[in-house]
């Protein structure tokens, strides 16, 4: 037997089964930002259908470009102090052999990388519902650039590359819970704490204007998560991805009908917008921690987020700052609360050996949890704050009072949504005063507060 030929044999080979695996679950995570388009799309008003669609589109765009001119080795190269990578070979992901192998495991550092360019992509996009009705396009476009590249592209080495300093503390992050969603959370906080509040908040309805467009937007976000989170364990050998994936089904089920439950409690209604936002809560909080639970605990997880993002998705009219599509409630408590409650529910036998407070593990896995947590969001906050005040002083983040009013979709895009020019004449519509019967309390101008029952 020749010289190293053990070590040979015990070396990762390529896997046709796992690469096509992940191949298609990059597929599925690419889905999820036109699939986040369309359930941004439609909570907003008519006046603002195409921006918001726009803003989740243009990341597909602006990432893709940074991703291959550095991004990739600036997440994913060799580490520089536990916050930082680089490799040149990675630039332009022009160093890359056809079949060189992501180091441990079984498939090509190509398909590694175009699954974490998914990522990268609808992180910014996320951010997006926060600043609905009042950014320009421009500058939401120059802000994603900056923001990839300062925030999102250190964050994730943090969490997820070797030798980052969140990775080697041993911070339990399956595929996003702390680089995702907390980090695009904080940095829609900081970005609204910036520009400031739309026209109207607090005294004009903002209904959704198209509850089926959300519904599918939901329904596209739940397919495309199979992928996010079952894939991030790059492959499925010893089964850790389909406890992932049954986790996932598990949490947003019961994410979703805790929301319901809440709301039927506390507004009287069983809302559509309720069931879709719900389960997007339940997606985010086992997001981070459904390789390290079992089904039970992810039963648990999801029902603690559905209630806590319900409950938050209020805080915006106490604290007062305008987080138009509650990315805040949604994606930022949801994170928080996933992340967190690993360190209850990580039972030893998923991802890892840690094992949380519930399975004996003590406090130490909560605490780590908490410094990765607590470090993600301190720093998307400030440095997002930062990036919108330097684009705001150079070309102005948002669009003049009256292009707001008037409508953002043809100030930015010079399109509306829907054209009824060629739908013929008719009769024109009865106005309210002239309908017999009691009028109808409008809705408040949260998108999820039902409208206040009417004694006849």
């Amino acid at each position: 037997m020749p010289p190293g030929s053990t070590l040979a044999a015990d070396a990762p080979q390529l896997s046709a089964a796992n690469t096509g695996f992940m191949l298609i679950c990059s597929a599925l995570v690419m889905l999820m930002t036109p699939g986040l388009a369309f359930f941004y799309g439609g909570m907003v008003r008519v006046k603002s259908t195409l921006n918001m669609l726009m803003m989740s589109f243009v990341s597909l765009g602006v990432v893709t470009v940074l991703w291959v001119l550095y991004g990739f080795s600036a997440a994913f190269g060799t580490d520089h102090g536990g916050l930082i990578a680089w490799n040149s070979d990675y630039v332009g992901l022009s160093g890359i052999g056809l079949t060189e192998l992501w180091d441990g495991y079984t498939v090509p550092v190509y398909v590694f990388a175009v699954f974490q360019l998914m990522f990268a992509i609808i992180t910014p996009a996320l951010i997006s519902g926060a600043l609905a009705d009042r950014v320009k396009f421009t500058a939401w476009a120059l802000f994603i650039a900056l923001w990839a590249t300062v925030v999102y592209f250190p964050v994730a080495h943090w969490v997820w590359g070797t030798g980052g300093w969140a990775f080697e503390l041993g911070v339990i992050d399956f595929a996003g819970g702390t680089a995702v969603h907390i980090n695009a959370g904080a940095a829609a906080l900081g970005v609204i704490l910036v520009i400031g509040k739309r026209v109207g908040f607090k005294k004009d309805p903002m209904r959704p204007h198209s509850l089926p467009l959300v519904m599918l937007g939901a329904g596209l976000l739940w397919f495309g998560w199979f992928g996010f989170n079952a894939g991030s364990w790059l492959g499925n050998d010893d089964g850790v991805g389909a406890l992932m994936f049954v986790n996932t089904q598990v949490a947003t089920a019961a994410a979703m009908l805790a929301w319901l439950v809440y709301e039927k409690l506390r507004h009287g209604a069983f809302t559509t917008l309720g069931a879709a936002s719900g389960a997007v809560a339940g997606l985010v909080a086992i997001t981070p921690s459904g390789g390290s639970c079992s089904p039970l605990g992810a039963l648990a997880i999801g029902a603690i987020a559905g209630v806590l993002c319900a409950v938050a998705v209020g805080w915006k009219f106490k604290l007062g700052y305008d987080d138009s599509l509650d990315v805040i409630g949604v994606h930022l408590v949801g994170g928080v609360a996933g992340s967190l409650l690993v360190g209850f529910f990580a039972t030893g036998g998923g991802q890892s050996t840690a094992q949380g407070l519930f399975y004996g593990g003590g406090l130490g896995q909560l605490g780590k949890q908490a410094a990765g947590v607590g470090a993600v969001l301190a720093y998307s906050f400030v440095v997002s704050a930062v990036l919108a005040l330097l684009v705001d002083k150079a070309i102005g983040m948002r669009v003049s009072e009256d292009e707001e009013v008037g409508g953002i979709d043809q100030v930015q895009h010079a399109e509306t949504a829907y054209d009824f020019s060629g739908a013929g004449g008719g009769v024109a519509p009865r106005t309210a005063a002239a309908v017999p019967g009691p009028v109808q309390e409008t809705a408040s101008a949260t998108p999820h507060t039902p409208p206040k029952k009417v004694d006849a």
